[in-house]
């Protein structure tokens, strides 16, 4: 049996797993970044549970195996979308209007999923103005933009579960097995903003109700599953996740306080508190089903 020398997420890889990327690369490289991603999820059958390719996981894979100087990748054949999200244009001004009051002197939040000719602007109110800037969304995500009257108040992230976290296991009663073939049924709210200039007394909690009331539906169109439980964690030393609270999420731990870095979990010292919220009325038999 090959030794195993690279880990991401849950795939492990040997030796011989290394040879075969290498190989995929030297027999496309004139091709291009994306061609090679693709066909490496062709040969290994790395496939989203809609039968759409795990592109984004495996173009992320092979950053990860060139910064660790495990292959060479061929120039971007493209220059990175990502270096545009350091310039960006100033914001219009009708954005940035005072909203201030209780949720009770407005009309009701309506939530938007972000498509491709709404990135710029989420991209831009996350960027600016949360703590943590753009998260860098591999894999499966569906993003929300609120608005009030037809001005943006909010913006949130969802995401990938994150893949080891021992309350949240127990929580629903996995299995290191039972959690490999249904951790893809989790959402993480891995970015969650109230615009600075937006003052409404718990308009929070209110748009965190309303986007987990069609969060499920919105991955289900997007990425052809549901999902049945909601996550996330905050930074006690920064804020006391009064809105998760209102908005009836369960407090069910903390972590540890280390962070994965390349093939590896590194101490930071700093544990966040882990919430859950049920997005289904039999989530726990959902997530232990056998058949993933």
């Amino acid at each position: 049996m090959d030794t195993i020398i690279f880990r991401y997420r849950s795939r492990q890889l040997s030796l011989s797993d290394i040879k075969d990327i290498k190989d995929t690369i030297n027999q496309y490289y004139a091709k291009g970044r994306t061609h090679i991603s693709q066909q490496l999820c062709k040969k290994w059958g790395w496939l989203q549970p809609n039968g759409k390719l795990k592109e984004y996981a495996a173009r992320d894979l092979l950053l990860r195996l060139e910064e660790n100087s495990f292959i060479k990748l061929p120039p971007r054949i493209k220059q990175n979308n990502n270096l545009k999200r350091k310039s960006f244009g100033q914001i219009p001004l009708f954005l940035n209007q005072d909203i201030c009051g209780l949720t009770g002197d407005f009309s009701e939040p309506t939530i938007k999923r972000v498509c491709p000719k709404d990135r710029y602007l989420w991209d831009y109110l996350i960027h600016h103005y949360h703590y943590l800037k753009l998260p860098a969304l591999v894999g499966e995500h569906v993003k929300h933009i609120v608005f009030i009257n037809n001005q943006v108040v909010a913006c949130l992230a969802w995401s990938s579960a994150a893949w080891k976290i021992k309350f949240r296991d127990q929580f629903i009663g996995w299995d290191e097995l039972t959690k490999r073939k249904n951790l893809y049924r989790i959402a993480n709210n891995s970015r969650f903003l109230i615009l600075p200039w937006v003052q409404v007394k718990h308009l929070a909690s209110k748009v965190l109700a309303l986007s987990l009331k069609r969060l499920s539906r919105d991955w289900q169109n997007v990425h052809g599953h549901h999902v049945y439980l909601a996550e996330t964690f905050v930074d006690t030393a920064r804020f006391k996740g009064t809105c998760y609270k209102a908005a009836n999420w369960l407090y069910v731990g903390h972590t540890k306080g280390s962070a994965k870095k390349g093939n590896a979990y590194h101490y930071h010292g700093q544990p966040k508190a882990i919430y859950l919220y049920p997005l289904h009325h039999h989530f726990r038999r959902l997530l232990n089903d056998d058949q993933g």
